[in-house]
């Protein structure tokens, strides 16, 4: 299977067709971040992970960043038939867990 593109997330989230996980809006709470913050961070973002393999759709995890420039990541889905795009999670990255927010900590 092909790569993810962020273009297909960004037209989805700009036609407004989008669809966000019970747990995605739960942990967007828990971490105060607003569906405006998150959409930002994706179209002014980039994909630093693809799972080309996930079910039902690929999936990818975006770094981007918040109108403060905090970090956020979140992971996508999108389903190429019908146009959607799924937040599947988001959540301000553990400084701890990430080398310059890309690359995950050995």
């Amino acid at each position: 299977m092909n790569p993810l593109g962020i273009d297909d997330i960004i037209n989805a989230i700009q036609n407004r067709c989008v669809r966000i996980t019970n747990h995605a809006d739960e942990e967007a709470e828990n971490d105060d971040l607003t569906f405006e913050e998150i959409y930002y961070s994706v179209l002014h973002g980039e994909i630093i992970e693809n799972y080309p393999e996930d079910e039902p759709y690929p999936s990818c995890l975006i770094l981007g960043r918040t109108f403060a420039s905090v970090p956020v990541h979140s992971v996508w889905a999108y389903n190429n038939v019908s146009k959607w795009a799924v937040m599947i999670t988001v959540y301000r990255p553990d400084p701890n867990m990430w080398v310059d927010w890309r690359e995950r900590k050995r």
